[in-house]
């Protein structure tokens, strides 16, 4: 059998949805155990990465202008190669990792990876290619780029065209989308929302993450419309669950309260409109339900570009306060959807609902060193 390593991180979602998402589809191709995936910095600082993951989430959320500050210095510096040193227990950890899983081809979906895989391969430790699995989408920071691959695959033509404009050769760019989960190719042609036009009730699902400005009062604001079936989806914060479960007491339409789900595709694809922060994950798994997004928090720098996409192309709005969310959904929903319906046939040019399958595909076929090229 011909193994895949797949290399994440856990400093943002979109990472690890990638990678998951990857190698379900790779083991669907190829059989069980056709793909591993690792987070080097979870195996070789455990405590340190704990630490870094909590001080990454408290500056987006509480100090953005401070991240994007610093994420924009490491853009434009050269920090790594120069420092590569920093990441020395990594390099060592890879260097075991693949003297134990002997893969035929490495990808990873974190950029880092790319320049201890860029040193291994100039010491001849690395014989086997490595791809990028770009997470996000425009506003591509030069890590991505900087390190040399065998291959980008990216989400988007629109980001293929900055990459190409970076300097990242042509031929080394596959826009094959971003790897979802298989169910949204799977039930692509069962699960829909209901037809405004026809009468409809409108379903609103938003989705609550950490940092999230206004999220109690937004919540208040649209429980108080009872023309909308509502969803909230709430993570690991019981504190919010329960105040919501509260609020929505007594409300002639009942409000559906969730912590954490692992149905976040399905209610994508059955509800109008979804409500949430612009994350990589979460933006192209909207797309790929066709679902319009409300964004409500942009996180500087990586996530800019995720909304840029849905601004370029019609298919989403960005929502700052309570007032402006009431108010674009009123909008989307009069005269029988029909600005939500331009919405989603906006979306529908971008959906790439298989791209995992078409990832897995392409990349296992150059693993068997085949001579097939990405489309």
């Amino acid at each position: 059998m011909k193994k895949l390593l797949i290399l994440t991180a856990g400093f943002g979602e979109g990472h690890n949805a990638a990678a998951r998402n990857l190698a379900a589809a790779v083991e669907a191709l190829a059989g069980p155990g056709a793909a591993t995936v690792a987070d080097l910095f979870a195996l070789t600082t455990p405590r340190f990465n704990r630490v870094a993951r909590r001080a990454y989430l408290a500056a987006i959320n509480r100090t953005p202008r401070l991240w994007s500050g610093f994420y924009g210095w490491i853009d434009r510096h050269p920090v790594f190669p120069r420092h590569l040193w920093l990441l020395r227990a990594g390099l060592r950890a890879l260097e075991g990792l693949l003297r134990q899983e002997r893969p035929a081809l490495v990808c990873s979906t974190f950029p880092l990876y790319a320049f201890l895989l860029e040193r291994l391969a100039r010491a001849g430790r690395l014989g086997v290619p490595h791809y990028n699995v770009v997470t996000d989408s425009i506003s591509i920071h030069s890590l991505w780029t900087r390190p040399d691959c065998a291959g980008w695959f990216v989400p988007n033509e629109e980001t293929a065209e900055v990459m190409r404009g970076m300097g990242v050769p042509p031929a080394k760019l596959h826009a094959l989308g971003f790897p979802v989960p298989a169910f949204f190719s799977e039930h692509a042609r069962d699960l829909a929302p209901p037809d405004l036009a026809a009468g409809a009730t409108p379903r609103v699902l938003y989705i609550i993450h950490s940092g999230i400005r206004h999220a109690g009062e937004t919540a208040r604001r649209l429980l108080a419309e009872t023309g909308w079936d509502l969803t909230f989806a709430v993570g690991r914060d019981e504190r919010l669950r329960r105040r919501l479960e509260r609020l929505a007491a007594g409300r002639p339409r009942p409000a559906h309260i969730l912590g954490w789900t692992n149905e976040v595709p399905r209610l994508l694809m059955t509800h109008h409109v979804v409500l949430s922060k612009a994350g990589g994950a979460t933006t192209q798994e909207a797309i790929a339900a066709c679902c319009p997004m409300l964004v409500n928090q942009i996180v500087p720098g990586q996530e800019e570009g995720n909304y840029e996409l849905l601004r370029r192309r019609h298919a989403g709005v960005f929502v700052e306060t309570p007032d402006a969310v009431v108010t674009a959904l009123h909008r989307a929903f009069a005269d029988g959807g029909a600005g939500w319906r331009r919405w989603r046939a906006a979306l529908a040019p971008l959906a790439r609902p298989d791209a995992s399958r078409a990832i897995a595909a392409c990349l296992l076929a150059r693993a068997e060193g085949g001579a097939a090229t990405a489309a």
